[in-house]
């Protein structure tokens, strides 16, 4: 096992105020806000995504650091334990230290419980479910560096509310959620605190899953108190807020941001 350790060097000096933000999926279109709302708030990033996703890693890389701090680039797939220990170590001895860890990398499909093939409901599991496991585990030694760490999951209503065709994805992220909480009650000792963001039906690539047509989005229109769709940049607020010291004295919380789906 490949273990992280934590060194100061010269080539890290910490700036006043610049957080070492890990953002897991960033290539996504919630990915991709959630990042650039970091970047504009002066924080270094480092990239995640799968070697997939290289191609679009590269370009957001590059676009960064036209007018801003480079971000790093830290190929993973967070349900890969191997690579998630490589990826930590990678950042220790870019940083030594991270600030705030993002745990985005999520993945959705629909299927009844009938035709939900095993393997299916694994790989849901093991990137929504066992990757912010990983990687809020493998982190640790990297936040304990940190004056104000903090990790943010990016859960769901689903995980609250639940939908046909969607049982896998559903009880993925409601097991995110009590995660989020236990985590919460075992690391505030630690000072670190961990908080989750529930999305209602963000327009995204993976959200349109959620919608194949007219009538489908109507259905989502209706029950949804906004009356519309949540964009990205509606979400990137509270994960913002969930990392600020505007937070300072909340953890094991979650928040839905849905425009209204739930009250509660």
């Amino acid at each position: 096992m490949v273990k992280v350790s934590v060194h100061q060097k010269t080539t890290r000096k910490r700036k006043q105020g610049v957080r070492i933000v890990l953002v897991t999926g960033a290539t996504g279109g919630l990915g991709k806000a959630i990042v650039d709302r970091f970047v504009k708030e002066g924080d270094v990033v480092v990239l995640n995504d799968t070697a997939a996703s290289m191609k679009n890693l590269d370009a957001m890389a590059a676009s960064i650091a036209q007018t801003h701090a480079p971000p790093l680039i830290a190929v993973a797939d967070v349900s890969d334990t191997t690579d998630v220990q490589d990826m930590m170590l990678k950042i220790s001895e870019h940083f030594g230290r991270l600030d705030v860890v993002v745990n985005n990398a999520g993945v959705l499909s629909n299927h009844l419980v009938a035709d939900l093939k095993p393997e299916e409901w694994d790989r849901i599991y093991n990137v929504n479910t066992k990757g912010p496991f990983l990687v809020s585990k493998f982190a640790l030694p990297l936040l304990e560096a940190s004056t104000f760490p903090s990790i943010v999951n990016i859960a769901s209503t689903g995980g609250k509310r639940g939908s046909p065709t969607k049982a896998h994805y559903g009880s993925s992220k409601a097991a995110l959620i009590s995660f989020t909480r236990i985590l919460a009650m075992e690391l505030a000792d630690k000072r670190i605190r961990v908080n989750a963001v529930c999305p209602g039906v963000v327009a995204t690539e993976m959200g349109k899953n959620n919608f194949s047509d007219e009538a489908s989005l109507q259905k989502i229109y209706d029950m949804t108190a906004l009356n519309r769709l949540g964009e990205p940049e509606d979400i990137v607020g509270t994960v913002s807020f969930f990392a600020s010291k505007d937070s300072a004295f909340v953890t094991g919380q979650t928040l839905n941001v849905c425009g209204g789906i739930l009250f509660d």
